[in-house]
């Protein structure tokens, strides 16, 4: 039965938040109804974390673990077929934990409430789908469910040139989405070598090993720039700096720190993973452009100073790194890349929720016309500092432990157009320091510029826990690497799923 496997709640708890809001009358209500599906969600991801190294100890790692699969549509052999490893665990761990979060952060969202939280829930239901969904079908259904909300929420709620904003979004992201329709529509016709058994189901397409070199080649890069526009790579980046900066604070955290990293996992689990022989041959144009990602979203953050907009360059440059290090195609440096998307999602949530808090205050996201916030609010600006540690990979915190990894693991790779690609990457680390330590410098300290701001007053309770919950995941990171890392880590260990791709695509490159 359906109901037996724990992973279809993470879909029928969002979706009963959206009937518990539909029968909702007050604002103690709503937020009784949110905050109840927020933590019944955040519950279940740290029981699926518990459920899942039980099974990993009992010695199973070669293969996707809590499966299930129903007939959703027979003539083309559509499932719901649901399974996790231990990439799919993070995500979900993720997910559960910003979607907490923002729900605090959206404490006092005016105006419509209800219809706000109704698309944020419903945004929340399909990023869970995608997650625990190993069929293409219903892994492009909930990619497109997570897509949707975004116009509404950035194009109601939203602030400044919203507007354009959530339309450039919007159409950047489904022009990215025909690209990934069509590789998907391939994929399903070359899935096996018999055509009267044709499959859907990621892992069976894998086994069957069925897709033609001749047809990888042209299917690897559709899906990848599908996903990769998602993942905010280089030259498809331009919708994320404007949607993060008109975008509302949950929806900022969401989308920044959970709904880019669908870039990065589809990437892999589907591109990389359903065809290795074109990760191979193609892998480095794409990690030109990446590596063009990484540095560009750095120095553009440099030169800005709307708030917004220098942490949606620097999620440019992070997200950039996340495809690099899948891209180098080895055990550590893709490991980095995993732990890169849970310890930026963690980061830059942290990060928009305190720059929707200050702005609530000031009204500017300018920093030339802000100065001396740490007197005035002192516990958001010991916060900020904290999220900025994080972001330039101060030891201790997640960034520093993401880092290290992915640029450890790409060094590995002995031949000189990989090693001169992770040097030019690893300058971003200088560049993020620069603007990060510039923007603490003109925002916390020095003159107040504007004298109605020592009126202002430091955050309040919801605030501080939303804070707290994100700062707390952040340390664990840096803290406990090895927790983290040994979940992820067992997926390319000898014998784990990915170990036959990664001998097959980990080889040089043809022309050397």
């Amino acid at each position: 039965m359906i109901w037996s496997n724990i992973l279809i709640y993470f879909v029928i708890i969002p979706l009963l938040v959206l009937g518990g809001l539909a029968f909702s009358k007050s604002m103690k209500a709503i937020r009784t109804v949110v905050v109840t599906g927020a933590t019944a969600l955040m519950v279940l991801a740290l029981y699926l974390v518990v459920e899942f190294l039980q099974i990993r100890a009992a010695g199973v790692t070669d293969e996707m673990v809590l499966t299930g699969s129903w007939v959703w549509y027979a003539p083309f052999n559509i499932h719901l077929a649901l399974g996790v490893d231990g990439i799919s665990v993070v995500m979900i761990v993720l997910s559960a934990f910003i979607v907490f979060a923002g729900v605090f952060a959206s404490w006092k969202i005016d105006p419509l409430p209800k219809q706000y939280f109704l698309w944020f829930f419903l945004l929340s239901t399909g990023v869970f789908g995608f997650f625990i969904s190993i069929d293409l079908f219903t892994m492009f259904m909930f990619y497109e469910v997570a897509l949707i909300p975004m116009y509404l929420l950035i194009g109601v709620w939203g602030s400044g040139n919203k507007n354009y904003s959530a339309m450039k979004l919007t159409l950047m992201l489904m022009g990215g989405s025909a690209f990934l329709m069509l590789g998907l529509i391939g994929i399903y016709f070359h899935s096996s070598a018999n055509v009267n058994e044709l499959t859907m189901n990621i892992v069976e397409i894998a086994q069957n090993d069925a897709i033609p070199h001749s047809w990888q080649m042209w299917l690897f890069p559709a899906v990848f720039v599908g996903f990769g526009v998602l993942g905010a790579m280089f030259p498809f980046h331009t919708w994320s700096p404007d949607g993060h900066a008109s975008a509302p604070t949950a929806v900022s955290m969401l989308h920044a720190g959970v709904l880019m990293k669908l870039g990065g996992y589809g990437c892999f689990r589907i591109a990389i993973y359903l065809m290795p022989f074109a990760a191979h041959e193609l892998g480095w144009i794409f990690l030109i452009l990446t590596g063009v990602s990484v540095v560009y979203g750095a120095f553009s953050a440099c030169v800005q100073s709307d708030l917004k907009y220098i942490n949606a360059y620097s999620s440019v440059s992070h997200c950039g790194l996340v495809l690099f290090a899948i891209l180098m195609y080895n055990t550590t440096a893709m490991t980095g890349a995993i732990m890169q998307m849970l310890s930026h999602g963690l980061m830059t949530a942290l990060f928009f929720a305190l720059i929707g808090m200050i702005y609530g205050r000031t009204h500017t996201r300018d920093i030339r016309k802000m100065g001396g916030l740490m007197q005035i609010m002192p516990y958001l600006g010991v916060c900020y500092v904290i999220a900025g540690m994080a972001s330039l990979g101060l030891p201790g915190l997640s960034g520093f432990v993401s880092e290290m990894t992915i640029f450890i693991g790409s060094f590995q790779n002995s031949d000189t157009f990989h090693r001169v690609f992770t040097i030019v990457a690893c300058s971003s680390i200088v560049v993020t320091a620069v603007y990060i330590l510039r923007v603490v410098g003109k925002l916390l300290y020095g003159k107040v510029q504007d004298p109605h701001h020592l009126e202002l007053t430091d955050a309040v309770w919801h605030e501080r826990f939303a804070t707290i919950v994100l700062i707390a995941a952040v340390a664990a990171i840096g803290c406990f690497p090895n927790f983290f890392e040994s979940i992820i880590k067992d997926t390319f260990t000898p014998g784990g799923i990915y170990d036959g791709i990664l001998a097959t695509i980990g080889q040089p490159l043809p022309w050397m």
